[in-house]
């Protein structure tokens, strides 16, 4: 496939392309004239008064970001619809935050989720893990920030560094102005964008592939249908047991405790919506999350016989997508500008939720802490003002994104090696009414410690091909568009032309190192829990010694 045949971006594109940007722009602008006497409380948390249906929108619309427009279908392409399995795992982390973990945030009448464990533990707990969130929900919106640039550039040619800048611009802009209120109904209308972008590649891709039947026979024929493996081996990167069990903890520590979740979430006028904002954006994770899977599978029936990255089309995975777009929409003016417009709308509400998110716990956990005494004018400038300082720190760190490798693992390993710990820090508070300060601190920095050095582990040596199990690739029909031989490049494909194996690796390399990163979450769960439990025992046993009878009571009572 030469770049030639490929189309480029026409008027018809850039215009369909920048009303997304127009349409997010307005509306924080209208939030911005309506709600401009309201105070900083107003604007963090859209008054308490928002409704189900567009918090459920904007809560697919910002989990469900770039990295699943473009990196979840290279990855089905690259390894299987076993992707699909991360419905088990959504499934499973809507209803425990529903029933779990909204209830007991919503009840406390709280802004930032930090607010509760300096309720239930100690402020110094508190302001540790309000630093860890910012680390992570920066890292990750770094990530999401340079996907779809990537995308525009591929698609473009656009400068690579000017679409991020373009990014961070717009939605620091509307962030800025209209608040939550803003950055919810935003969503809602980037949600919609996403469907209609996904819905356009799957009817043309269909076509273009010969039908619904001819996509299924390849697909099975090229073994992209092995869904259903058991194996329990933890070095395994996607099987069933990853997927549904990893997923569940790495994905519960993104949804259940994160503060952008519960943000809006407890934005609603009752419990009762909270929750159903919650079933309902269940459903919509599952549309898009099909959406992305048989993308990755009509594009694989389409490269069947030639595929581009190996032929060097491209020059990362992720890339794939967009190529695949421009291959089947190029000749369709204004279609591939929706496809972009359907990258960045995942990209435009995640970051700008984040923003919102990451503004609203530096002004709950550090601003109220030092200035007790702020006007409600001086509260909504400092807001405003904390969403522009973290919308460019959110723009600066997609610099360094373009160095993590696939969007998806990037994205998830980060919220693994911080959502898993945090997780088990809540968790330790909610549950264990037994666990003390002491418990609590030690506990996060422990589950801390080991989902780092699994994952930074992981980055610097990266797992084994036997372990990822890449599924094969031909370059077949790929002759006459490439002087170079086909068979070494799909050498170079199935071995792993980077992989670190022709290296001496350590055995701490080829086992801890390697296990699944959809693993780091549970694993720093795990640690957390199992150290905070420990710890709460023994300093609770010691400092309560004079109530053998009533350890627990003891215990609890002690922080």
């Amino acid at each position: 496939m030469d770049d030639e045949q490929l189309g480029t971006f026409v008027s018809w594109d850039y215009v369909v392309f920048a009303c997304l940007f127009v349409v997010s722009s307005g509306i924080g602008v209208f939030f911005a004239v309506k709600e401009r006497k309201n105070p900083s409380s107003e604007f963090l948390v859209g008054g308490r008064q928002m409704t189900c249906g567009p918090v459920a929108l904007s809560l697919t619309a910002s989990f469900m970001s770039a990295v699943t427009v473009l990196g979840a279908p290279s990855d089905v392409y690259r390894f299987g619809g076993s992707f699909i399995l991360f419905g088990v795992a959504y499934t499973f982390v809507v209803i425990a935050t529903a029933e779990l973990f909204v209830p007991v945030f919503y009840r406390s009448g709280i802004t930032s989720t930090y607010e509760y464990l300096e309720i239930r533990f100690c402020k110094g707990v508190r302001m540790a893990a309000t630093l860890i969130y910012i680390l992570q929900t920066i890292l990750y919106t770094g990530v999401v920030v340079f996907a779809p640039a990537l995308a525009l550039n591929q698609v473009t040619g656009f400068n690579l560094w000017g679409s991020i800048f373009a990014t961070g611009i717009v939605c620091t802009f509307y962030c800025t102005l209209g608040g939550l209120k803003a950055v919810v109904w935003t969503d809602a209308f980037q949600m919609v964008v996403m469907v209609v972008g996904f819905m356009t590649v799957l009817v043309q891709g269909t076509r273009k592939t010969g039908g619904a039947a001819s996509v299924w026979e390849v697909a099975k024929n090229g073994n992209r249908l092995d869904i259903f493996d058991f194996d329990p081996d933890p070095l395994r990167r996607h099987t069933f047991w990853t997927i549904s069990v990893g997923g569940t903890f790495t994905w519960l520590g993104i949804y259940g405790v994160n503060q952008s979740t519960i943000q809006r979430c407890i934005s609603c006028k009752t419990e009762t919506h909270a929750k159903l904002a919650l079933y309902f954006n269940l459903l919509g994770l599952l549309v898009i999350l099909v959406c992305a899977v048989f993308s990755g599978l009509i594009m694989y029936a389409f490269y069947t016989n030639c595929d581009p990255w190996t032929a060097q089309s491209v020059t990362a995975p992720d890339q794939l997508m967009p190529y695949f777009v421009m291959e089947i929409l190029g000749d369709y003016p204004g279609l591939p500008g929706l496809f972009v417009a359907c990258a960045f709308s995942g990209t435009l509400s995640t970051v700008a939720a984040s923003i919102n998110a990451l503004a609203t716990v530096t002004y709950e956990d550090f601003v109220k802490q030092c200035c007790t005494n702020l006007s409600n004018k001086a509260s909504g400038w400092i807001s405003k003002g904390l969403c522009i300082v973290f919308g460019v720190a959110c723009t600066t760190m997609a610099v360094a994104a373009s160095y993590m490798g696939g969007v998806v693992q990037a994205a998830l390993s980060i919220h693994g090696m911080c959502g898993g710990p945090m997780l088990g820090l809540f968790s330790l508070g909610i549950i264990f009414p037994w666990t003390n300060s002491m418990g609590a601190a030690g506990g996060l920095i422990v589950g801390i410690a080991m989902s780092f050095w699994a994952g930074v582990g992981a980055f610097i040596y990266p797992a084994l091909d036997i372990n990822t199990r890449p599924l094969s690739l031909s370059m077949e029909g790929c002759l006459q568009a490439n002087s170079s031989d086909p068979t070494s490049a799909a050498i170079l494909w199935t071995t792993g032309y980077c992989n670190s194996s022709v290296f001496h690796r350590s055995s701490l390399a080829d086992h801890w190192y390697s296990m699944s990163y959809l693993y780091y979450s549970a694993v720093g769960f795990s640690a957390t829990v199992t150290a905070g439990l420990l710890i709460s025992f023994i300093t609770g046993t010691v400092l309560s010694q004079y109530f053998v009878i009533y350890p627990l009571l003891a215990m609890t009572e002690v922080k």
